[in-house]
């Protein structure tokens, strides 16, 4: 027998339940499961609102996790849990996985700290490189440098070639974080922001030209940004937090050439997913890459889900089996 997490019912935290090991079918391979994030998506698809539809009742949640193949080597591992009916995810002791959905860690690596990372790291390098282009001596801005994808982001860039990164964030802990985290400088989202302040805000701490924007925010942030392109310069956007819509105007963007730019990991192929999961792995084994995460013990799940949801944790929330 092991034991998982099980949602029973959308809208509520997941229980834990003793239930029979599952059985790796041809194409799969067992995981001894180590540490699960609590993400966004996982509870979006919990909630019975995403694009995939509500989830068959009960099931695992869990899109990704770590662990330990028979052999002792370290995986990550994806699911599609929430997203297909009759899958169960990475919130149990042992997984069963499809192969193609497993990749090898390198020796040395915190599996804590990668789970926290995981895909959300994934986006923020993938939206950086495969989308955004990022070249060595250009000058990024990254919004919403305060969750995990800004975070990751602000470190990726510098680490990919970035000359400057330039922040913006609601908190004060979250600007004073990203600047500890390599930012050169931040500066702060404002409830009252306008497009035309914020611009003049973002100009005033550039130096020089701007050539990227990773925005995983939207709205009005967004529209600001890209006012501070330089011509020919990119926004790459990968969520909404601070909009589902946003006032760009049609000058701007043709007067400076620019390139708006959507991104999403379902984008990747199985090999561009892993390539971005290697270097990851890479740079946190080797201490050049961190977000601010919380360890909890699996028994308190329902507790730490309901925390995360309410958006009152500290950071990402990784389960530790």
């Amino acid at each position: 027998m092991i034991r998982a997490a099980v949602l029973n019912a959308c809208g509520t935290p997941p229980t834990i339940t003793e239930r029979p090991a599952p059985v790796p079918t041809d194409g799969e391979v067992a995981v001894t499961v180590e540490a699960v994030p609590i993400t966004p998506l996982d509870l979006l698809c919990a909630s019975g609102t995403s694009y995939f539809g509500a989830p068959s009742t009960p099931y695992v949640p869990g899109v990704q996790g770590v662990g330990r193949l028979a052999d002792g080597s370290a995986v990550w591992f994806g699911t599609s849990a929430g997203m297909r009916s009759g899958v169960d995810g990475s919130m149990a002791t042992t997984v069963a996985v499809p192969s193609a959905d497993v990749v090898a860690l390198p020796s040395g690596v915190p599996l804590t700290l990668l789970a926290a990372l995981g895909l959300s790291a994934v986006a923020a390098h993938a939206a950086l490189t495969h989308g955004g282009g990022l070249t060595a001596d250009e000058q990024v801005i990254v919004l919403g440098a305060g969750g995990v994808v800004g975070q990751a982001a602000v470190q990726l860039a510098l680490l990919g070639g970035a000359r400057r990164v330039i922040a913006v964030a609601r908190s004060a802990v979250a600007r004073a974080r990203a600047e500890e985290l390599g930012a050169a400088v931040a500066i702060p989202l404002l409830p009252d922001d306008d497009v035309a302040s914020m611009a003049d805000r973002l100009r005033a701490v550039a130096d020089g030209p701007v050539d990227l924007v990773l925005d995983p925010v939207f709205g009005v942030p967004a529209a600001a940004a890209l006012r501070v392109l330089r011509p020919g310069g990119r926004l790459v956007n990968l969520g909404s937090a601070a909009g589902a819509t946003a006032p760009i105007e049609s000058a701007v963007l043709r007067g400076g050439s620019l390139r708006l730019v959507g991104y999403t990991n379902n984008g990747l192929s199985t090999a561009q997913r892993a390539a971005a999961l290697g270097v990851v792995a890479g740079h946190a084994a080797a201490g050049r890459l961190t977000v601010d995460h919380e360890i909890v013990p699996f028994d308190s799940v329902a507790d730490a889900w309901a925390r995360q949801d309410a958006g009152i944790a500290a950071g990402r929330i990784v389960l530790a089996l």
